[in-house]
């Protein structure tokens, strides 16, 4: 890989509108929170099923927040790419894709 495209990969940002990064900052720290929370009833030693069942919730949280980058990746990054001629944003896109559904 040239030294030009290895620049361009490490440099490269999202720029998400300030109310979706409030957005998303509030959503990680509810999810931070659910995390603190299962780490007390591992703790405490409660019911197996009630801590599933904090789990999923927290998964399913988290999920929401992949959705809404997924949505601005494809709306802000991928379509620049595409109106620029890098259609390798495709297979990076792929790939994005591949690890959110190894669920």
């Amino acid at each position: 890989m040239n030294e030009e495209v290895q620049n361009s990969e490490h440099c490269r940002k999202s720029h998400h509108p300030e109310h979706v990064k409030k957005d998303l900052t509030n959503r990680l720290n509810r999810i931070e929170g659910q995390i603190r929370g299962i780490k007390g009833m591992v703790e405490r030693d409660e019911y197996c099923d009630d801590i599933i069942t904090q789990l999923a919730a927290t998964q399913s949280a988290l999920n929401s927040v992949a959705k809404v980058l997924l949505q601005g990746h494809l709306r802000g990054c991928v379509v620049d790419r595409l109106a620029e001629g890098d259609e390798e944003v495709l297979d990076e896109l792929l790939v994005t894709i591949q690890k959110l559904m190894r669920k």
